[in-house]
């Protein structure tokens, strides 16, 4: 325990000397980051062999310059968003490695009763489950900077159908890096214990459904901005078009169309009226050519027409249902009678009366069925009868029983 101390104390000190370091010499790190190389100039001696010791600048070969290490222009890239060059590393793998072993740490010093080293396994266990859903949560929001950068202000289509491949692209190495947890297996690793089923169950779980529902999100995102550039696109070629045909024309002038009796077709296209019209029925010459317009209507001649033969009316669903039901329920109680009518029988399996009589019900709704008779007999009448189930546990950790079959005999048997 005093060596876990020990080692504690030391990655503080070392961390905090390292962090000071990066805040003392920020300006020359942060001309590195925009540049190519880190100015020696503003480094001294001392300055320069400390920051190659704590790994935070190093040389590439002995005649190059000095240059960031990769993890400070990651962390630099990420405090400030910079998309260009932000890289974000989801290796769910990885971290399922860590996991694991860190589970059968935590159970070894559990077993052994060392109980500051199982608070410390625990420790790191959340970290690593912090760790996890931080790097997808990192990684969905760069997605949402790209499409809010990136994607939004590209002017030409390859280079739009370019960035959204990209997109396209990370949004599947997420779902495949989701699809790597298998619940079922942090199920079996974590066993009966509650602290780790918290965790690695429940907790990471309500985590990776934000995820997944996050990730909807921008694919709808994404879908729509590209239906939206579609619409800006052929809209701006229209526009480009015309510019360019009047910089070929400079002296068109557009008609009046509405002036001319030809109109080209392609402007020619609103709906034509139909011309209204009703009968004065005051005014007299009208009621006369009304008159003998209803005399010259020609008669209506009606043949006569085979009326065929009403069909029986079709019985409605429910009555089918019923019936149905009922034809169950007197199957039943004729299993119920073969029982009875053998005595001596040390029981009758209900499924190999089913087929045997070569009924034609399922096997689940048979059985459901032969305990519910049976449930539903008055008390009375139930010690007659001996029924036994078949059953057997769902998993090891679920207690949930699962019936397969029945035996039925008579309690005098």
């Amino acid at each position: 325990m005093r060596d876990d101390h020990e080692l504690e104390s030391w990655l503080i000190t070392t961390g905090v000397e390292r962090l000071a370091l990066l805040g003392k010499h920020a300006d020359a790190l942060m001309q590195g980051y925009s540049r190519d190389e880190v100015p020696l100039e503003a480094l001294s001696e001392t300055a320069l062999r400390r920051l190659l010791a704590a790994r935070i600048v190093w040389r590439p070969d002995d005649h190059g310059g000095v240059k960031l290490a990769p993890r400070v222009r990651e962390l630099i890239a990420e405090m400030l968003a910079d998309e260009t060059r932000r890289h974000v590393n989801a290796d769910v793998g990885e971290t399922l490695e860590l996991l694991r072993s860190l589970v059968q740490s935590y159970r070894e010093a559990l077993n052994q009763g060392e109980h500051w080293r199982q608070e410390q396994q625990l420790l790191r266990l959340r970290q690593a489950v912090d760790d996890l859903n931080g790097r997808f949560a990192d990684a969905i929001d760069s997605l949402w900077q790209r499409l809010n950068s990136d994607f939004g202000f590209v002017s030409r289509l390859n280079d739009k159908i370019r960035e959204n491949d990209r997109a396209q692209k990370q949004i599947v190495r997420l779902l495949d890096g989701l699809q790597l947890i298998d619940f079922n297996e942090l199920i079996e690793l974590v066993g009966t214990d509650g602290a780790l089923r918290k965790l690695l169950i429940s907790q990471l779980q309500r985590q990776l459904s934000q995820h997944y529902t996050s990730l909807r999100e921008v694919q709808s995102r994404l879908t729509e901005l590209m239906a939206r550039f579609r619409q800006q696109q052929s809209r701006s070629r229209l526009v480009s078009g015309m510019a360019a045909f009047l910089r070929e024309h400079p002296s068109f002038v557009p008609g009046n169309y509405a002036r001319r009796s030809e109109v080209p077709e392609l402007v020619n296209r609103a709906t034509p009226l139909t011309a209204a019209a009703a009968p004065a029925l005051d005014h007299e010459p009208d009621t006369r050519v009304l008159t003998d317009l209803l005399h010259q209507l020609p008669a209506p001649m009606h043949k006569p027409r085979e009326v065929a033969a009403a069909r029986p009316a079709e019985v409605e669903e429910q009555s089918l249902v019923a019936a149905r039901q009922q034809a169950l329920k007197q199957d039943v109680e004729s299993f119920y009678l073969s029982v009875i009518d053998h005595p001596d029988s040390s029981g009758i399996s209900a499924l190999a009366y089913l087929q045997e009589s070569g009924l034609e019900w399922g096997e689940e709704i048979w059985l459901f069925q032969v305990i519910a008779e049976y449930q539903g007999l008055p008390r009375s009448e139930q010690r007659a009868f001996r029924l036994r189930q078949e059953e057997t546990r769902a998993s090891a950790f679920n207690d949930v029983r699962l019936i397969h079959d029945v035996t039925l005999q008579l309690a005098t048997a």
